[in-house]
């Protein structure tokens, strides 16, 4: 029995490994230009954004770790089976396609050609450079990934540290070698906290780390396997895990949202994260800005990519032995690559509206995950909830539609309805009241279940 308490906790490196390769799963070039254009947009008024943004890039994929844990759910799917096999398939498949297929992977492809290539390639040789920088980004995405075990080396000891270094050579030069940190404001506008809040936990929808943490739960607990040769590792391991990657990538997300506010005192509010960082990095760093920053781009893009598409490669491999992981990762990089040549732009614009339909779903699964002491995985709870909160997401969908598709009088018609009678809509909270509601409801109902069954008794 001791033999066994001792290998069930992890050794203080194994525990530093793990919690940078969930950093390096986590924190790719979305987490990079997202929180800097964010504190652009912020200005003044660039805390209170954090602090948002903080609640939905930070604890919302924390708490999808802790669910999995609770739970004791080694996949997503598995966590979301209460609901229904068919529609925990579907969420699935709609969650790792998002990021491993439609968004993540393409869009961290062309994040990396356009921050770290695209400046020194003639505009006339964009398309042929993407498609080749494209297919070398994939292939060397399968070269790490074709293993399983192997990711922990690949991204936790090798990738990450390189990654982190460069950033925090960044940020020393902009908070103290340039001492622009007495520079930074600190007291928000009168009367504009609340909606920085908000705007700040909306944008960290675009980190896609809720939906990434229910997928990257089976990497981490299959990287546990790896050290503690159990088949499920304790939940206290995972939680002390996620608490120490996810508490560093906090003060990171701070720091970034901080640069933006201050670039603000050299420039304007940038069009795009990708473009605010350039110029940041270009204000730091002069000539070697560019250089550096092509670096830090494509290793924050890499060590996230080899992330997503291996969860991916990872869960559909387990729910369809007979086609298995390999076959899994390899049609995967395939299918990101083709929609990575349509090209950034068209990647962010159609993201938008397969976010806001996805994310209330997971948010309201990771409740459900969280409140497991209390329900259990009590079906009634999972499918009057989830059924209640499908409603404002649908609706959230329609509303986020790309302009070339939210011209439609049936799609601005449903906009207005929405406006005037749905709670929070204006604000993108619309499915909080509904959640609440359903746990609510379901609370109601399996009480009720419980005095008929002693009334018959």
């Amino acid at each position: 029995m001791k033999q066994e308490t001792k290998n069930a906790r992890l050794t203080w490196k194994q525990h530093l490994v793990l919690a940078s390769l969930l950093f390096g799963l986590f924190f790719g070039a979305g987490n990079l230009i997202f929180p800097i254009h964010l504190g652009q947009i912020a200005g003044p008024n660039w805390f209170p954004a954090a602090v948002g943004f903080i609640l939905s890039a930070i604890l919302l994929p924390l708490f999808s770790i802790f669910a999995l844990s609770l739970t004791k759910s080694s996949s997503m799917y598995e966590l979301v089976l209460p609901v229904g096999r068919i529609f925990s398939l579907l969420f699935l498949m709609a969650a790792h396609g998002s990021m491993g297929l439609l968004i993540g992977s393409p869009r961290l492809a062309t994040v990396t050609f356009t921050m770290g290539v695209q400046p020194f390639v003639p505009k006339a040789w964009l398309p042929i450079a993407l498609f080749l920088f494209s297919g070398c980004f994939f292939a060397l995405i399968i070269a790490l990934a074709y293993r399983q075990t192997s990711i922990i080396k690949s991204v936790g000891q090798i990738l990450n540290p390189l990654f982190v270094t460069l950033l925090i050579m960044l940020f020393f030069v902009a908070f103290i070698i340039n001492g622009d940190l007495t520079k930074l404001p600190l007291v928000s506008q009168p009367g504009q906290g609340t909606p920085s809040i908000i705007s700040g936990f909306l944008e960290g929808y675009n980190t896609m780390d809720a939906l990434a943490g229910l997928g990257f739960g089976v990497t981490i607990i299959a990287a546990m396997r790896v050290y503690l040769k159990q088949k499920q590792p304790p939940a206290l391991e995972v939680v002390k895990v996620g608490m120490s990657a996810m508490g560093f990538e906090a003060l990171i997300y701070v720091s970034l949202i901080a640069l933006g506010a201050l670039s603000l005192s050299y420039g304007k509010v940038s069009p795009d994260g990708g473009t605010a960082f350039t110029q940041i990095m270009q204000h730091y760093t002069g000539f070697l800005g560019a250089a550096l920053l092509a670096a830090l781009t494509f290793l924050a893009c890499l060590t996230t990519a080899v992330g997503v598409l291996t969860s991916f490669a990872q869960d559909l491999g387990n729910r369809f032995p007979n086609i298995g992981y390999h076959k899994f990762l390899l049609g995967a990089n395939l299918i990101a690559f083709i929609i990575a040549n349509f090209g950034l732009e068209q990647i962010i614009a159609f993201s938008a509206p397969i976010l806001s339909l996805l994310y209330p779903i997971a948010i309201t699964v990771i409740l459900l995950g969280l409140l497991n002491r209390w329900i259990g995985q009590n079906v009634v709870f999972y499918r009057v909830t989830v059924t209640l909160v499908m409603g404002p997401a649908c609706l959230d969908f329609f509303h986020t539609l790309p302009p070339v598709l939210h011209q439609f009088k049936l799609v601005q018609s449903l906009d207005r309805w929405s406006l005037l009678h749905i709670p929070w809509f204006s604000i993108g909270l619309d499915f909080i009241p509904f959640m609440v509601g359903g746990l609510a409801l379901s609370a109601l109902i399996v009480v009720g279940q419980h005095c008929l069954a002693n009334q018959r008794n």
